[in-house]
């Protein structure tokens, strides 16, 4: 198959976890500001009518069945995108879930270290940290082909080692977990190497928490809509090349580890 050209330097972007939520809400933006973008989704029906929807919005956006934890599914997205346009400018580690049937992971009782199942430990960590490794080594032949490749893996505030660790700061009253908040503290803790390693060669790779998102993870208690989570997420997805790497953000400006 020919490779498609991106006419007027369209970047393209591949978006995990993009049929819903954030991951949704970061794809609609990327391609109101002219990206191609791909949406990563296990279920791949749920996939197709995402990127038919915003194609009827005016955006060039593309359906891929991708599940992270299944890496002959990712190096097929891989494959599918290179057959396509040759390379990929932006990716964006958003797939991730809370392991907790709880309203949110910081008001699941069952991710209290001393109580947790380990299998579900297992499985977060697999998802939100393993899942990014297979995601982005899949991915950086491809990104090391675009003249301005961007990284950004969504995690959380509650990664936060310094607000988890404050007996008087804003997470004093949430339950401790040994699932979720663990896994994207790993997650940060990933980033940072990666950008170490990747700064050479000019990719700027950099963590980012889009806040309390009204989401399906939360049954939809989040304070800020999706598109104002999605907007930082977008930014650092967009960087110059001035831009910072091996970096925690949220709205609001750098985040402590």
């Amino acid at each position: 198959m020919t490779k498609e050209s991106t006419m007027g330097g369209q970047k393209v972007a591949l978006v995990t976890g993009a049929n819903k939520g954030i991951g949704r809400g970061v794809a609609e933006q990327l391609a109101a500001l002219g990206t191609t973008v791909f949406i990563g989704a296990r279920d791949r029906r749920r996939g197709e009518e995402a990127a038919a929807a915003l194609r009827a919005a005016g955006g060039d956006v593309h359906a891929v069945a991708l599940d992270v934890t299944d890496p002959a599914t990712v190096l097929e997205a891989a494959r599918q995108i290179e057959e396509r346009f040759g390379r990929l400018d932006v990716l964006v580690n958003n797939a991730g879930i809370t392991g907790s049937g709880q309203v949110s992971p910081e008001d699941a009782h069952d991710q209290v270290p001393s109580v947790v199942d380990l299998e579900m430990v297992r499985a977060v960590f697999e998802t939100n940290v393993v899942g990014v490794i297979t995601v982005t080594n899949a991915m950086l032949p491809l990104l090391r082909r675009s003249a301005a490749p961007r990284v950004v893996n969504v995690s959380s505030h509650a990664a936060s080692l310094t607000l988890f660790s404050d007996p008087d700061g804003p997470f004093a009253a949430l339950l401790p977990s040994a699932a979720y908040s663990p896994s994207k503290t790993a997650l940060n803790a990933l980033t940072v190497q990666y950008a170490n390693e990747l700064r050479k060669d000019g990719i700027l790779v950099n963590a980012v928490a889009p806040g309390f998102v009204d989401t399906d993870s939360n049954d939809h208690t989040g304070v800020l809509t999706v598109a104002e989570g999605a907007a930082v997420v977008v930014r650092l997805a967009t960087l110059g090349a001035d831009g910072p790497t091996a970096g925690f953000f949220a709205g609001e400006g750098p985040v402590a580890w």
